[in-house]
């Protein structure tokens, strides 16, 4: 573990609060992007910084395509195919490499489709909606020998792998307990952007949609095998959606820790923070700011003067989605160049989507829900609210 953690963070120094990349390639690969939404900024970016060759982008909406290609200054390269049927450009292009970041509900489609074609696949959270469409991926992956990863980007943040490192090192002894809170918010403005949102076939709520990056951080963080969960969501001022708006849930992990959850967009008037705590016998970190891309706190009982760097760490973001997409499709490039699994792979994808799912089952039918979690989907919480 402790050396694929060091294959994702060696192509990047730290420079003033920023990341900078030091990737050098001889031939360019050749990807794509489906989805040209809110996100897509950020892939476009990671594609230019990691001299990917954009050589197609799709959405069902033209002007959506237009406006990324203009923000980063490719809109007069024609070059750069523009399509509104993902088949289509599938079907025409070779590839290497396309990223995903439509509406959720269609994550799962896309990405099977990819992988027929024979291209390796980034996608954005949540990487199915579903237990069986994620397990569908991966079978189609393996058995054809493509890469997929999962768009989990905050675990790139330096504070975030300054955390992991320490676990993996045994700094904090014994986890006794950890707990992520994702205090957003979100309006009526945001959900008319897009109708897809807010939506169970195509986005789930605030659980699925906002917190799912902090949720990934802690199953992570604290080992990954979960006894059960006891999960209670409500949907308490956006009535306009099917899906909820608060999420809280208790979980059990096989190694004894226990865990909290808090996920909204219920925080007047804006986003408040993502935080982060983990909690061992010799040790207390908690992870702050917009998108734990801060620490906030770091005691350990073997404390040394090459800590000091970590008192206080705080990473400078563009947006609240941070500046992992850069370090993901970093290291995507390198488990492809040497075909080894990307440091998040399509398991920890399902890994999140399972534990959103089984809060979700466990609201529905009131009980705790015990792991592995099977033939479940977020269509299957239909009518809750």
């Amino acid at each position: 573990m402790e050396k694929q953690r060091k294959s994702c963070v060696k192509f990047y120094i730290r420079k003033k609060g920023m990341i900078k990349a030091l990737i050098k390639r001889r031939i360019a690969m050749k990807c794509a992007l489906i989805g040209c939404g809110r996100i897509s900024t950020n892939h476009v970016k990671a594609i230019i910084n990691n001299n990917l060759e954009l050589i197609a982008v799709c959405d069902i909406v033209p002007e959506h395509m237009e406006k990324v290609l203009k923000e980063h200054s490719l809109q007069d390269n024609q070059n750069i195919r523009r399509y509104t049927d993902y088949k289509k450009l599938l079907k025409e292009n070779q590839l290497d490499l396309v990223g995903i970041a439509t509406e959720s509900g269609l994550h799962a489609e896309i990405a099977i489709s990819c992988i027929e074609h024979g291209t390796h696949v980034i996608i954005e959270k949540p990487m199915a909606m579903s237990i069986e469409d994620a397990n569908r991926i991966i079978k189609i992956s393996e058995a054809r020998h493509i890469k997929v990863s999962a768009c989990h980007q905050n675990r790139f943040n330096i504070a975030v792998q300054e955390m992991r490192k320490a676990v993996e090192s045994g700094r904090f002894g014994k986890l006794s307990h950890g707990s992520v809170h994702v205090r957003w918010n979100r309006g009526v403005d945001y959900y008319r952007q897009a109708p897809w949102r807010g939506t169970w076939a195509q986005d789930g709520g605030a659980l699925m949609n906002q917190c799912i990056h902090g949720i990934d951080l802690l199953r992570w963080m604290l080992g990954d095998d979960i006894e059960e969960v006891y999960g209670v969501t409500r949907q308490q001022f956006h009535h306009y959606l099917e899906a909820e708006d608060i999420g809280m849930a208790v979980v059990k992990f096989k190694n004894g820790a226990v865990a909290t959850i808090e996920g909204t967009t219920n925080v007047y008037p804006h986003n408040l923070e993502e935080t982060l705590y983990l909690f061992g016998e010799n040790g207390t970190v908690k992870l702050g700011g917009k998108s734990t891309n801060n620490i906030d706190v770091w005691d350990f009982a073997d404390e040394s003067d090459l800590d000091d760097k970590n008192k206080g760490l705080k990473e400078e973001t563009s947006n609240v989605y941070g500046n992992g997409h850069t370090s993901l499709y970093a290291d995507m490039i390198e488990a492809i160049e040497n075909d080894r699994k990307p440091y998040v792979d399509a398991y920890a994808g399902k890994n999140a989507l399972e534990l959103v799912l089984a809060i979700y089952r466990s609201q529905k039918e009131g009980k705790p829900v015990k792991f592995p979690l099977k033939d479940f989907a977020s269509v299957d919480m239909t009518g809750e609210f």
